[in-house]
């Protein structure tokens, strides 16, 4: 089942507050239904436009192959050739840096996730710290990272 319209600017609210409590680089964010399109797009104050493409193209990708940019990230390691081929593919579509998370209510797919304005890893933080208590999970990890 996905996300309503209220539960995905809230969910996205709340990662760009933590990104502000972390002190991160202003940060923009996306969610997603489950087949990849937006419900929400929010730009922090101070974040560059191209930070929804890029946020955008976290949560589709990771929806589009299955399994969290981190895990993509791993990929890109493991098999560049792959993942440059696939990023070509879907002109631009799949990003190999964490920050981009598959979301689950119950058992079900709900959409994703993606942000970016900070480091990777750092805006992957941002949104499992937000997600701690909610009633979404994040897609387990693919591979042991």
């Amino acid at each position: 089942m996905s996300l309503t319209l209220e539960s995905a600017l809230a969910l996205a609210r709340a990662v760009l507050e933590e990104g502000q409590r972390r002190g991160c680089a202003p940060l923009a964010v996306v969610v997603t239904d489950p087949g990849g399109r937006d419900i929400c797009a929010l730009r922090g104050d101070g974040a560059g436009h191209l930070r929804i493409v890029i946020a955008r193209a976290k949560a589709g990708g990771a929806l589009g192959i299955g399994f969290n940019t981190r895990d993509v990230q791993v990929l890109a390691g493991r098999i560049p050739d792959f993942v440059a081929a696939a990023n070509a593919a879907t002109e631009g579509g799949l990003i190999p840096s964490p920050g981009g998370v598959i979301l689950y209510r119950g058992g079900e797919l709900a959409g994703a996730i993606g942000v970016s304005g900070d480091t990777g890893d750092n805006d992957e933080a941002c949104i499992l710290a937000v997600l701690k208590g909610s009633e979404l999970q994040a897609a387990a990890p693919y591979w042991d990272n």
